[in-house]
């Protein structure tokens, strides 16, 4: 890696949380922050955030391929909750807090089957609820 940046801007972009689920829209999220992570010399932190007992395959498995075309240095966080008194949004803004991120980077949808909506209930409550910027990626 070369010298660090010196743009002001990259202030802004020190840590940025990626959260994904294996979704096309959440591995885009992930191109457009290892984009940011390229140019203003941002640490990136892939997180999954999934209910306790959930057995679904590996979904960083696609985002190491693209990571490793990309020669970054990512740090990879599944982050597990109860289901009887948290869900995903709310994890991922305690994750936000805890872990003094700058920003957040992910897709507008996730997995859900319904594809009549633009934005999923994640992404809004992430824009609505997260005391970070959030860009949301179509």
């Amino acid at each position: 890696m070369s010298e660090a940046p010196t743009y002001e801007i990259s202030f802004y972009f020190r840590k940025i949380l990626v959260p994904i689920d294996g979704s096309e829209n959440s591995l885009k999220a992930l191109e457009f922050a290892l984009d940011l992570a390229k140019h203003y010399g941002s640490k990136i932190v892939v997180a999954y955030a999934k209910p306790k007992g959930d057995s679904r395959g590996d979904p960083f498995e696609r985002a190491r391929i693209k990571i490793a075309r990309e020669g970054l240095n990512v740090q990879y966080k599944v982050i597990e909750y109860d289901p009887s008194n948290s869900n995903t949004p709310s994890t991922l803004v305690r994750e936000i807090i805890e872990g003094g991120y700058d920003a957040v980077v992910l897709g507008a949808r996730g997995l859900s089957l319904t594809t009549d909506i633009p934005i999923g209930s994640t992404a809004l409550s992430l824009v609505i609820n997260s005391p970070v910027s959030v860009f949301i990626i179509r």
